[in-house]
């Protein structure tokens, strides 16, 4: 069970994020979307600078000054990179956008001009000459005054990759090339790519890194060099899951709240284009052992929560799947936001990035909001403004079986079945405390907290605040909290 106190800039005076209507009945003025959620008519490279949140995929942020920068895999819908030359354009790897609010993001270039001639030569002579032919999941941090950059260099379904560090005086670049961080092959059990870090009060730095090869793995760097403080050291293990041909685990995120205490470890499970999805573990140290909601150890147990995304589907809109690869940053000021890609349904293919608030509840776990992020300010609210219809949406595993390879789908089966997707059911919330349509649900709220008493989702105590509706393109009230089971509940309010 949770507790809904947000953490953030402020007191708890902020913990309760509102809509201010004239009264609850109130229908507020529609609003236009800072972007549509179908790109292929600019899928094009002429359009490249018009991509913003488009073809975005694993994406890791960070901010600089005014800035927040996004850096994210050489992954697009179809091959624009093909028209570079007739176009007289010239590309790289690894694309940078930045934004000033979290919203509007413009496209900025490409961090380095070629793959590093010795990642190539490495992945080739373990993968019989084979693949290398992009960058995959950068990562970049600050140190002192210069920003590191760490991207891996792979092949689909091996661990053979390479992950490699650069260095620039600028997010924006230029990147200069500095060697190998990491390596592995067929004989390693961990595979070196997905990096993320985090430097402790200490000081003493952690690389986590990994995939379903063996799980997910910690290792400590030198904080002066950026490299392994320990030479050829790979770590250890902090996340798996046991069915490693089926079940994909992937992509680490590691953070650190000052205001609960804790390190979390963010992760993605299953494939990429269909059910991906973010759980998270957390430890008092940056290099674990991490937990889960029941108090499991990660790297000693499978199916961890809490489930924090997943394919998931509003009224009115085709609906996401995908919903993982996150990157979490923070403000400055107390709040975290998340990254991640999110794919256009039914086919899955478009790319999108999608950036949430997190908060936090009274017994220190994340959720993130149901709706992507839009900027409107937070009031407060009162229990008669939440009497009405609610849309909500209750995440959960999907139980459809699937063939895949390596974790992930084949190819052909990229839209998703009706048991992947999250769907919404509609609640009117009564101003007695009923829920119309149950002879035993009701809802209550106080002390900043909605509580449900409906179907599956008993004693789900849920963090209120405002929002913008994209699938009604108005402004609402939204709710995000964890049931018993430490599945995340989402809600909205339908004006």
């Amino acid at each position: 069970m949770t507790v809904c106190v947000y953490r953030g800039k402020s007191t708890v005076l902020f913990c309760l994020l509102a809509l201010i209507l004239i009264s609850c009945n109130t229908t507020p003025p529609g609003v236009v979307l800072p972007y549509t959620d179908n790109y292929e008519d600019i899928a094009s490279l002429r359009h490249y600078k018009e991509w913003g949140t488009y073809n975005v995929h694993d994406p890791a942020c960070i901010k600089a000054g005014d800035y927040y920068y996004v850096y994210s895999t050489d992954a697009y819908l179809g091959n624009p990179l093909a028209e570079a030359g007739t176009l007289g354009i010239k590309t790289g790897n690894i694309p940078i956008r930045r934004s000033r609010d979290l919203i509007h993001w413009e496209f900025v270039g490409w961090a380095l001009d070629s793959i590093p001639a010795e990642a190539v030569r490495h992945v080739h002579r373990f993968n019989n000459k084979q693949a290398a032919g992009n960058i995959w999941a950068p990562y970049v941090t600050k140190y002192k005054d210069k920003y590191r950059m760490y991207f891996s260099v792979s092949a689909f379904a091996t661990n053979v990759s390479y992950l490699g560090l650069a260095e620039a005086d600028k997010p924006e670049g230029r990147w200069r090339f500095l060697g190998k961080v990491l390596s592995t092959n067929a004989g390693d059990k961990m595979n070196a790519i997905y990096p993320s870090l985090i430097t402790e009060r200490q000081q003493r730095q952690w690389m986590h890194y990994g995939s379903y090869f063996d799980g997910l793995y910690c290792l400590e760097l030198n904080p002066e060099t950026g490299f392994s403080l320990v030479p050829e050291d790979k770590g250890h293990c902090t996340s798996r899951r046991y069915n490693l041909a089926k079940d994909n685990l992937e992509a680490p995120e590691i953070i650190y709240n000052p205001q609960t205490g804790y390190y979390y470890l963010f992760v993605s499970y299953d494939p990429l284009m269909t059910t991906y999805n973010i759980r998270v573990g957390r430890s008092r140290q940056a290099q674990g052992p991490f937990l889960d909601f029941f108090g499991r150890d990660l790297s000693k147990s499978d199916n961890n929560v809490p489930l924090l995304s997943h394919a998931y589907r509003f009224n009115n809109h085709a609906g996401w799947a995908g919903t993982g690869h996150c990157g979490l940053v923070d403000d400055g000021e107390g709040n975290f936001y998340v990254l991640h890609q999110a794919r256009l349904a039914p086919e899955n293919h478009q790319m999108l990035l999608h950036v949430r608030e997190v908060f936090f509840t009274s017994d220190d776990w994340p959720v993130f909001s149901p709706e992507r992020y839009a900027g409107i300010k937070a009031s407060r609210i009162n229990k008669k403004q939440l009497a009405g219809k609610w849309e909500i949406i209750k995440l959960k595993e999907s139980t459809y079986k699937r063939l895949t390879y390596a974790g992930q789908i084949l190819w052909g089966e990229n839209r998703l079945a009706d048991e992947e997707i999250c769907i919404s059911k509609y609640f009117v919330f009564n101003e007695d405390g009923s829920v119309e349509g149950f002879l035993d649900g009701n809802w209550s709220y106080q002390n900043n907290c909605l509580k449900l008493n409906l179907d599956d989702m008993h004693s789900s105590e849920l963090l209120v605040h405002r929002g913008l509706d994209w699938e009604n393109s108005c402004e609402t009230l939204l709710f995000t909290g964890l049931d018993k089971n430490g599945c995340s509940v989402w809600g909205k309010k339908i004006y």
